[in-house]
C-alpha cells in the first residue's frame, strides 16, 4: 500500500511539473497569436489638454505556449497624447513610449490601461485623434489595438472672477474649475455660450447675471464630464455634476432667458434680498432647470418672475418659495426625480424664512404641477405673516380642495392619483426611468390641452412654438 501511495504521489508530481513546464515555456513560432478583449479602445470626447478617464482591456494568451513581445509601443510615440500602462509597465518618455519586457505565459492574461490628454486641435469642432498600440511578438508578427478619441478645444478657466461688465458670446466651450464669481459691481452677460463646470465649481452672483440665446444657440450651464457612467448613460444625465448658481443677497436685476441649467446640485438659490423687495431680483424666462441633487429653484424672501419655464426632477423641491413674491405663468413643475424615493415636492410654499415670519404672495397661472407622489404641493403657514396664493387655470396633482381654501383655486384641474389613465407621467411625451431620458412636452392624453386662460397666455411656448387660440397649460404647447 505504501509503495502504491508513493507511486501515485510521484505520478502527480510529474504531471504538475509538466504542467508548470508547459506554462513557463515560451515559443517564437509565427503561428502563435495573442487575443485581445477589444480590438479598439474608444475614449469619449475630451477637452483638449484635459486628462480623460481610464479605459482598460485585457490581453490573453490562448495559443498553447508562452509568448514574449519583442516590443510593445505606441505607433505615433508622444504625438497624440495617449498614455498606456501594460501589465504595470508605463510606456513613457524615458522608455521611448515602448517596452521590451512584456511576456504572457500560456493560459495567462495581462491588463492594459489607456488614458489620453489631447493637444490643441485648433478648430471649433471636435477632431478625431488616433494611434495604435503595437504588439510585436518574438516571431516578428505584429498585432495592433486601435486607439481613438475626439478632442475638443475649450477655453479653460480656473477661479474665473468677473470684476467689470463683461459679455461672453463665444461658440467655443468654456470649462470652469474653481468656480465663477461675479463681483457686486459687475454684470456678466452670457449669450449663446455653454459653460462646463468641474465637480466642485459653481456660480456665485454678487452683482448681476444676464443670460440669453444668441444666433439660435441657447446658453447652457452643465457639468464638464463628456463621458458615460454606463454605455447607455451619459454623465450629463446624472445629477450633482456641479454646484449650481447662487444669487447672493447683494445681487439684483438678474435675467435668465433661453437658458438650460441641468445635472447640478442646486439649480438656482436666491438668498433673501438686501434691496427693495418690489423689484424682481430674478426673471426666469423660456428656461429649463432639470435634474438637480438639491433644489431646482430655491427662493428666500425675494421677488421673482417666472415665464415659460420647466423645473423638473430634483432631490429636494423643484420650486421652493420661503417668503417674498413669485408670479408664475405657463410653467411646468414636474417631480420625477429617479435616484431617491424620498424626493421633495414639486412646489413648496412657506411664509417663514430662517425661522422668521416673512410675507408670501404667490400667483400661478396656466401651469402644470405634477409628479410621482399623490400630493406634490406643500404649504407651511405661519399665522403671524401673510400667506396669499392663487392658482388659476392650472393642472395640480394634489387632493381636490372643497373647503374655504377653494377661493385660491380658479378653474383648476385636480389630478386624481387613482386615475392611472391620464395623470402623472402620462401627461408628457417621454418619462424613461431606465435611460433617464425625459421629454416634458405634452402627450395627447393630458387634460392640460386647451385648458389655459387665453387672457394670460404667452404668444409662444418654451421652444418658440406659437400658441393657438385655445392655449395649453404648462411650458409647452401641444403639437397638434
Amino acid at each position: 500500500m505504501r509503495q502504491l501511495q508513493i507511486y501515485i504521489w510521484s505520478l502527480l508530481a510529474v504531471v504538475f511539473l509538466a504542467a508548470c513546464s508547459d506554462d513557463d515555456s515560451f515559443s517564437s513560432s509565427s503561428a502563435l497569436r495573442l487575443t485581445f478583449s477589444a480590438d479598439s479602445v474608444k475614449v469619449d470626447t475630451v477637452f483638449s489638454r484635459v486628462p480623460s478617464i481610464t479605459r482598460t482591456f485585457w490581453v490573453y494568451n490562448k495559443s498553447g505556449d508562452g509568448i514574449r513581445c519583442q516590443n510593445v509601443r505606441l505607433a505615433k510615440g508622444n504625438q497624440t497624447g495617449f498614455r498606456v500602462n501594460v501589465d504595470g509597465i508605463y510606456l513613457g518618455a524615458a522608455e521611448g513610449y515602448q517596452s521590451s519586457e512584456i511576456e504572457v505565459r500560456n493560459r495567462d492574461s495581462i491588463r492594459v490601461f489607456v488614458e489620453v490628454t489631447t493637444p490643441q486641435v485648433n478648430q471649433l469642432e471636435p477632431k478625431e485623434i488616433t494611434d495604435d498600440l503595437v504588439f510585436t511578438l518574438e516571431s516578428g508578427v505584429e498585432q495592433r489595438v486601435h486607439l481613438s478619441a475626439w478632442a475638443w478645444d475649450a477655453i479653460l478657466l480656473n477661479q474665473f472672477h468677473i470684476i467689470s461688465d463683461t459679455t461672453i458670446s463665444t461658440i467655443q466651450p468654456i470649462v470652469i474649475s474653481g468656480g465663477l464669481v461675479i463681483d457686486s459691481l459687475a454684470t456678466l452677460r452670457l449669450l449663446g455660450t455653454t459653460l462646463y463646470f468641474h465637480e466642485n465649481a459653481g456660480v456665485d452672483v454678487y452683482g448681476t447675471l444676464i443670460t440669453d440665446a444668441f444666433d439660435g444657440r441657447e446658453s447652457v450651464f452643465r457639468g464638464d464630464r463628456l463621458d458615460r457612467m454606463f454605455d447607455y448613460l451619459p454623465y450629463d444625465r446624472v445629477s450633482g455634476q456641479w454646484q449650481g448658481i447662487h444669487i447672493h443677497s447683494s445681487s439684483f436685476g438678474n435675467e435668465i432667458r433661453n437658458t438650460d441649467i441641468h445635472s447640478t446640485y442646486n439649480g438656482i438659490v436666491c438668498d433673501s434680498a438686501a434691496c427693495d423687495e418690489s423689484i424682481p431680483r430674478l426673471i426666469l424666462e423660456n428656461s429649463t432647470i432639470h435634474n438637480c441633487q438639491g433644489y431646482g429653484l430655491l427662493v428666500k424672501h425675494s421677488n421673482v418672475l417666472i415665464r415659460n419655464c420647466q423645473i423638473s426632477n430634483t432631490l429636494h423641491d423643484c420650486f421652493a418659495l420661503y417668503g417674498g413674491k413669485a408670479d408664475v405663468l405657463h410653467t411646468t413643475l414636474a417631480q420625477f426625480y429617479p435616484f431617491d424615493a424620498a424626493r421633495g415636492a414639486a412646489l413648496s410654499l412657506s411664509n417663514v424664512t430662517g425661522g422668521v415670519p416673512a410675507d408670501l404672495c404667490f400667483t400661478m397661472r396656466n401651469s402644470i404641477i405634477t409628479g410621482y407622489a399623490d400630493d406634490v404641493i406643500i404649504g407651511k403657514k405661519d399665522t403671524t405673516a401673510v400667506f396669499d396664493y392663487t392658482f388659476e387655470n392650472c393642472l395640480l396633482r394634489t387632493p381636490k380642495v372643497t373647503d374655504a381654501d377653494s377661493v385660491h383655486y380658479i378653474s383648476v384641474v385636480f389630478e386624481d392619483s387613482k386615475d392611472t389613465t391620464m395623470v402623472g407621467k402620462k401627461n408628457f411625451l417621454t418619462i424613461d426611468e431606465e435611460n433617464l431620458y425625459y421629454d416634458f412636452r405634452l402627450s395627447a392624453k393630458t387634460r392640460a390641452i386647451d385648458a389655459a386662460n387665453p387672457t394670460y397666455a404667452l404668444p409662444i411656448d418654451r421652444l418658440g412654438l406659437r400658441r393657438d387660440d385655445l392655449p395649453d397649460m404648462g411650458a409647452y404647447e401641444y403639437m397638434k
